[in-house]
């Protein structure tokens, strides 16, 4: 990287990452439904299924490992958002796909247009939105908020 502000991912002058994720980055990550991935309400009749957060967690997690090759050691993603349509259930024992996709990368921010599915049908889909992070700083954030707990 050559100049402080020639970097499309740095709003605020600090260089960030050493190479920026072009939109069609892909990340893919496949796993089998397991019982710690299931809805806990299977009782009753209810099928053992996969659970909405187990998901999200694990597209969360497809998109953080994308994007890991391209950051500075001292760098890290966290997410920002998730705007996603679970659309089908999936029985533990089945194997789902996740296939992230960058769509937009701008200042500190990448987005990212998510799919899952099964054997059978697409399960889920959305967009889902990460930001490139220092540790440092972050941890420094965190600190402050311990040091100083919020009124709730």
């Amino acid at each position: 990287m050559t100049g402080a502000h020639s970097d499309p991912l740095d709003r605020l002058g600090a260089e960030l990452m050493h190479s920026i994720p072009k939109v069609g980055l892909t990340g893919e990550f496949q796993f089998v439904v397991e019982t710690k991935h299931a809805i806990e309400f299977a009782e009753g009749g209810m099928p053992a299924v996969l659970a909405t957060p187990s998901l999200i967690g694990l597209i969360e997690r497809t998109a953080r490992q994308a994007l890991a090759p391209l950051l500075d050691a001292n760098e890290r993603t966290v997410g920002t958002e998730i705007e996603m349509r679970h659309l089908a259930p999936t029985p533990v024992g089945a194997t789902v796909t996740l296939t992230v996709r960058v769509i937009r990368a701008e200042g500190r921010e990448v987005t990212f247009a998510v799919e899952a599915r099964d054997g059978h049908e697409t399960i889920a889909r959305g967009v889902h939105k990460r930001a490139v992070i220092r540790v440092e700083s972050f941890s420094k954030r965190v600190a402050a908020k311990l040091a100083a707990p919020g009124k709730g």
